[in-house]
């Protein structure tokens, strides 16, 4: 793409700032340009953010129901899933599985409660609780 074909776009998703794009210049060479984002871009960003919104409804209501451990929501509300939180914390995923359930979420070891509260920047009585009511944010 050359420099004169960057999208500028002015997409909401970048809030008002630039991305970096790699584009040719007008002597053949790579240098990067600002963007200010892409219509088709913008679409499909805010199509993930929805997803990844009832993905964190959907824990919510698992949690308060007591069908899922705190854990299984706050794994989401950080914008991980499954394989992304088994490689931050160095849990199996059928380790992390388990701790989905309370009954067993409830017995883990303050070691294991910590290993997950710095993975998902949360204090250990954070962990242990969902908030009250949850705010949509999109």
């Amino acid at each position: 793409m050359d420099i004169k074909s960057v999208p500028q776009d002015n997409s909401e998703t970048y809030a008002n700032m630039k991305k970096a794009i790699y584009a040719t210049g007008e002597d053949g060479k790579m240098q990067t340009v600002g963007s200010s984002g892409w219509d088709v871009e913008e679409i499909a960003t805010k199509a993930a953010l929805e997803e990844i919104e009832e993905s964190i409804r959907v824990a919510y209501e698992e949690v308060k129901t007591g069908r899922k451990s705190p854990l299984y929501y706050h794994m989401y509300d950080a914008r991980m899933d499954l394989l992304v939180l088994a490689q931050s914390t160095g849990f199996f995923q059928w380790t992390i599985k388990r701790h989905f359930k309370p009954e067993v979420f409830q017995k883990l070891s303050e070691k294991k409660l910590l290993e997950y509260c710095e993975v998902l920047g949360k204090t250990v009585d954070e962990l242990k609780t969902i908030p009250k009511e949850r705010d949509e944010q999109f």
